[in-house]
């Protein structure tokens, strides 16, 4: 596990931007793992002045969203698709039937978590996942207690992950109490993981996550077991660590 520091979230969003573009430059059909929430939007600005000023493709990428909630329609604002459309896709030149998210509008769930897991599997697998982590320790809607080798499946939010996401929302009963989410086992299949943590207000949950114990109560604590793993972390984040944690890396 590799630890890297940005002075600020500008310049966290900026090399986190740096890792998908030289994925894409060296592997133009790259399977890319993308999440949505807050910190990652200074990560799209970055990629998306990066193809206005032609440094990077997306013409042969394929994408794979972490995560969709149940029941919103995809031209839904709080959506997670119209979330991609809005910060990145509308933006770029990706094929729209290369860019895909959970369906959360499903009839049968199950079978559409089935079928997300197939189309992963036919695309190759994903060479490159961009995580954030909860307050609670959760990545993609994987809450606290999820067993590590959970596939692909729908997930009741935690009153915590609600809550945070609440400010996206008119107000907290309008927050689905559903999500369809890849699975902690999906994720650690991931070729590479790259892990972006932002803010104090994360300084102690990044503090656990290096110095606790892997256990299901703490989902983000089962990537240090991943072998290729980066963490990008600005300062404030970065605030419970020993310096030569993260200077150096491990």
């Amino acid at each position: 596990m590799t630890m890297e520091k940005a002075k600020d979230y500008a310049e966290l969003s900026e090399m986190a931007a740096a890792r998908i573009i030289s994925k894409l430059s060296t592997k133009p059909d790259s399977v890319l793992g993308l999440a949505t929430g807050s910190t990652p939007e200074g990560m799209y600005e970055a990629l998306i002045k990066a193809y206005k000023e032609r440094n990077v493709s997306f013409a042969e990428a394929v994408t794979f969203n972490l995560d969709e909630y149940v029941g919103l329609e995809s031209n839904d604002e709080n959506s997670y698709a119209y979330y991609m459309n809005k910060k990145l896709f509308s933006h770029i030149d990706i094929s729209p039937e290369n860019a895909h998210l959970p369906n959360g509008k499903s009839d049968d769930l199950d079978a559409a978590c089935a079928d997300y897991e197939r189309m992963i599997e036919n695309a190759g697998g994903i060479d490159l996942q961009v995580i954030g982590i909860g307050l609670n320790g959760h990545i993609g809607f994987n809450e606290p207690h999820t067993p590590f080798e959970q596939r692909t499946h729908i997930v009741e939010l935690d009153e915590t992950t609600r809550n945070a996401n609440a400010r996206f929302f008119a107000d907290l009963d309008s927050v689905p109490k559903h999500a369809i989410t890849m699975g902690i086992q999906n994720i650690m299949e991931s070729k590479e993981l790259l892990l972006l943590v932002a803010g104090e207000q994360k300084a102690s949950v990044l503090e656990r996550l290096v110095y606790g114990d892997k256990t299901e109560a703490f989902p983000a604590s089962i990537i240090k077991d991943h072998p290729n793993v980066t963490i990008i972390a600005d300062q404030g984040a970065l605030s419970g660590l020993k310096a030569a944690d993260y200077q150096t890396g491990d």
